[in-house]
């Protein structure tokens, strides 16, 4: 059948030309912008997927980004670090040097406290001056904020703890043992020795945890006079001694399975008594049955310390002493308990944890799950070394002119226990930051730069276009629009020919 009005090939080669073009002009977009996905009409559930994907991308990518700039700041602070650690090692050999009283003037003690106000001085700018961007790393500004600190507690350290958006957290202390001293009481029966041969001795050796050494006490000394003797050399054995009505009361000075005492009777002289120990329940009295007469003793008896041992806000803490620690995801500290807080059964309620500390967002999301937590003390003299001594506690700061452990006139020896305290503050800190740089930055960049490869590839599955493919559909559709094209321009060609039938 011939028609001119309706020329119903035409509108097929039309609309089939207007699908092959439409086709073409999307592979040319698609060959051109390297996206299978431009809008969202090329595929809506593709579409929600990627940008899901490109999401998470960018979450990661800032992660990344916070991971290394969480090492460049503690790069910064273990450069202050190392360099306060040089410092000390200086004084700690300029404190052994002083301590040669015959060998050095008046003026070479002189001149090396003036080294030691110097390198004083210096710790203090350097925890002063260490900056990354303006913020102050190594002067407190990064340490954790407390309130509330129970009497009980002679001090502590928080390494890290999460807060959450609260920005509190209490630290509660329950204490299941006590903490105790080695001990050992020696019965003479009364207040002074009364030997069968006078002129011989009563010897003993007492060894403690630093040391050990022997001691001889003629008939008649007096219990006063004898543990004077053993106190005197407490700093060389680690052992002190009081007295009692009957006899002598032999400690540990300090606390903690690492601290005890240990007797050995050299010579009775035939001096009527025993070694007891000391009861665990109360270790100021001796424990019934637990006697061995001085002329039966023939290997040293020995009694141990015992650790404090506590549960720390549900962790069952690690103790040495009276110091407990715990080291979890969300909190991270050490506590030094007083001597009553240590020896007694009690709940400690030992401080609200109200802010502060440094804060790393080292995941894609913005979460606790997320977030490092870092406590960096504050270095200056005036923080380190804390020891006590006969209850007097002393800091680095003290090792300056006219304080009590200068080099000149001052206690040499508990100026080196400071500066070896504050070594080790500092040999901890830096380890602290070398673990979290390494197990913790380090191991995060790379795990993120995994996370944000698969996830990249995932995303490019599903939005970039694949070009071979792509490439095959627009020759496909060149060819179509042009068979289109051609078969338009016969079909409109047709009509034409109807009016040869006319004549």
């Amino acid at each position: 059948m011939s028609r001119i009005i309706t020329n119903v090939n035409s509108l097929v080669a039309q609309r089939m030309l207007s699908q092959h073009n439409l086709s073409l002009n999307k592979s040319l977009e698609r060959l051109s912008t390297g996206l299978a996905i431009n809008r969202g009409a090329d595929d809506p559930a593709g579409l929600i997927v990627s940008e899901r994907l490109r999401s998470e991308k960018a979450a990661l990518t800032a992660a990344i980004g916070n991971a290394e700039r969480a090492d460049h700041v503690v790069n910064i602070a273990e450069g202050g670090l190392q360099e306060i650690s040089s410092l000390l090692l200086e004084v700690q050999a300029l404190i052994g040097e002083s301590a040669n009283d015959a060998g050095l003037t008046a003026e070479e003690k002189a001149a090396n406290q003036l080294q030691v106000n110097s390198i004083l001085q210096t710790i203090d700018r350097i925890s002063d001056s260490t900056t990354f961007q303006g913020a102050k790393l190594l002067n407190g500004a990064y340490d954790f904020t407390v309130s509330a600190q129970a009497a009980t507690v002679d001090d502590f350290e928080i390494r890290g703890a999460k807060l959450g958006h609260g920005n509190f957290r209490t630290v509660n202390v329950s204490v299941t043992a006590s903490a105790q001293h080695g001990g050992l009481f020696l019965s003479a029966g009364r207040r002074h020795f009364d030997l069968v041969d006078p002129l011989s001795t009563f010897t003993i050796e007492i060894e403690g945890a630093k040391g050990s050494r022997e001691f001889s006490f003629a008939s008649g000394t007096d219990l006063t006079t004898a543990i004077d003797s053993i106190n005197a050399f407490k700093a060389t054995t680690g052992v002190s001694a009081t007295v009692s009505s009957t006899g002598i009361v032999l400690k540990s000075t300090d606390f903690g399975s690492a601290a005890f005492v240990a007797v050995d009777v050299i010579n009775d002289a035939g001096q009527t008594g025993a070694v007891l120990t000391l009861s665990s329940r109360d270790e100021n009295t001796a424990s019934p049955g637990s006697a061995t007469a001085f002329a039966s003793v023939t290997n040293k008896i020995k009694d141990s310390g015992q650790d404090v041992r506590a549960i720390v806000n549900g962790i069952h803490a690690k103790s040495v002493g009276k110091t407990l620690s715990i080291n979890t995801d969300f909190l991270d500290l050490s506590i030094d308990l007083s001597d009553t807080g240590a020896t007694a059964r009690t709940e400690i309620t030992a401080f609200h944890i109200t802010g502060g500390g440094a804060q790393f967002n080292l995941g894609p999301s913005a979460n606790i799950t997320n977030q490092m937590s870092l406590g960096v003390q504050n270095v200056a003299t005036r923080h380190l070394g804390r020891t006590v001594d006969a209850g007097t506690a002393y800091l680095l700061d003290d090792l300056g002119t006219g304080k009590s452990l200068n080099l000149e006139d001052g206690d040499l020896e508990n100026a080196q226990k400071v500066v070896d305290k504050a070594i080790s503050q500092i040999s901890t800190l830096r380890g602290r930051l070398g673990a979290f740089q390494t197990h913790v930055i380090g191991t995060t960049i790379r795990s993120l730069g995994v996370t944000l490869e698969n996830t990249s590839a995932a995303e490019s599955a599903i939005r970039d276009t694949d070009f071979a493919a792509e490439s095959a559909r627009l020759t496909r559709s060149q060819i179509l629009v042009t068979a289109a094209t051609n078969a338009l321009a016969i079909a409109n060609a047709q009509p034409q020919a109807v009016l040869s039938l006319l004549g």
